[in-house]
């Protein structure tokens, strides 16, 4: 038997995939929700992971990094170009794409959790990213 919390954000934020065929070569943004569910075998005095500050970190680095920016990969020449226009740009490992993003969230996630009172083995055990009403992605732990 397990035991699962999630917790859910939103935020708004703009990217582009230059290196893909098609129209998300364009700069555009999108409503994203992040869900993230922490999983443990055992709870501790009657909790997985306490939501509050669960919630606070994620929303603090998601609100901080990434909500009214926008999200390009490395070697992408708009990096340089918005950062000189004050613009609040995140650099996603690869490129921004739903599946990078998931997997960047699984880690804030994980460093987030590690730093809070949870169950013992308490892990984040899958993180799903919706970038539209009909796109997303899942990060599962292996």
């Amino acid at each position: 038997m397990s035991y699962a919390v999630t917790v859910r954000h939103n935020f708004e934020t703009g990217h582009r995939l230059p290196h893909l065929p098609g129209k998300c070569q364009s700069l555009h943004g999108h409503s994203w929700w992040a869900e993230v569910t922490v999983e443990a075998d055992e709870m501790a005095a009657g909790l997985v992971v306490e939501f509050g500050p669960l919630k606070k970190a994620l929303r603090e680095w998601i609100d901080t990094n990434l909500d009214h920016g926008v999200m390009l990969g490395p070697d992408d020449p708009l990096v340089p170009v918005l950062r000189a226009a004050t613009t609040k740009v995140h650099v996603v490992e690869g490129w921004p794409t739903v599946e990078n993003v998931a997997a960047m969230l699984a880690t804030v996630a994980t460093t987030a959790l590690n730093t809070l009172v949870r169950a013992p083995g308490a892990r984040v055990a899958r993180v799903h990213v919706q970038e539209t009403h009909v796109n997303a992605a899942t990060w599962t732990a292996a």
